[in-house]
């Protein structure tokens, strides 16, 4: 049995015939690629309409997909269709396409990713960094008000504007929030910033985002993690107390510094349970 036809049954659309996107479509220079997809910046030539264009990598996808068999588990663009928010990437439409892969139509973002600004130690106000953090919990908060769970929370998925405008993207992990998505021993993310029972291969639900949150959260306070980085062996190190934030930023104000230590503790039961928690602990700091 080959890749296309182990995923057909989960990637099933309605609608119109399947996309030639290179007809519809002109690549605005070289296409980017990722862990499990290509991403282009396309001018539509019929509009002239810019958007960003994700084309997933039906073989490197099956494997992951193989984990939730008969359990009809939506598509990146189906999940990604249902997420509506100010702080996350607005999708537009989504389908198969003529050779049998996959696409995703999204607004194209402008800027500059958040870890590269960390990873370039570019200065950032404390204004600014407030603006980031609680953007970041607004885009976390849309997520989960939508049913899903993110599974990849981090600043590499973290597009920030000229104007300041944050918004998170890329659900290629994301999965409905819902226990048989996230059962013990299903494993993903990025290690720096998994929480303990993803790294221990427990049962887990839509808190583990919220520890995410919390490390990118503390990165993007003084630009360190909160543990020594590495692979999922140096993560086992998350369900030991991470050194209190202010240690790092002493300008930090308590009301997020205690916010943020609240999301990295290592029991689920002890983190906020939502990120309207979190908000609403925050507010009115700038």
């Amino acid at each position: 049995m080959n890749f296309r036809s182990l995923l057909a049954p989960l990637f099933s659309f309605g609608g119109p015939p399947k996309l030639h996107v290179w007809q519809r479509f002109e690549p605005l220079g070289k296409g980017l690629a990722g862990t499990m997809s290509q991403f282009f910046k396309v001018r539509e030539k019929e509009t002239g309409n810019i958007y960003g264009l994700k084309l997933p990598d039906i073989a490197k996808l099956a494997p992951i997909e193989a984990r939730f068999k008969g359990l009809k588990k939506p598509s990146e663009g189906e999940i990604s269709l249902q997420i509506r928010g100010d702080h996350v990437v607005t999708t537009h439409e989504c389908g198969l396409t003529h050779d049998g892969g996959q696409y995703i139509l999204q607004e194209f973002l402008e800027g500059v990713l958040v870890h590269l600004r960390l990873k370039r130690d570019e200065p950032l106000s404390l204004d600014e960094r407030i603006l980031i953090i609680r953007q970041l919990a607004a885009g976390v908060q849309t997520v989960h008000q939508a049913g899903f769970v993110h599974r990849d929370i981090c600043p590499r998925n973290l597009m920030i504007d000229g104007s300041g405008r944050v918004t998170l993207f890329d659900f290629g992990l994301t999965v409905p929030d819902s226990p048989a998505f996230l059962r013990p021993g299903n494993r993903s993310g990025t290690p720096n910033y998994m929480s303990p029972e993803v790294i221990r291969r427990r049962q887990s639900d839509r808190r583990l985002d919220i520890f995410s949150f919390g490390v990118s959260a503390y990165e993007i306070c003084c630009g360190l993690l909160p543990w020594p980085g590495g692979n999922a062996r140096a993560a086992l190190a998350h369900d030991t107390p991470a050194p209190d934030v202010r240690e790092r930023a002493a300008e930090i104000p308590d009301k997020l510094a205690d916010s943020i230590m609240e999301c990295l503790r290592p029991e689920p039961d002890d983190r906020p349970e939502s990120m309207e928690v979190f908000l609403r602990k925050t507010a009115r700091l700038t």
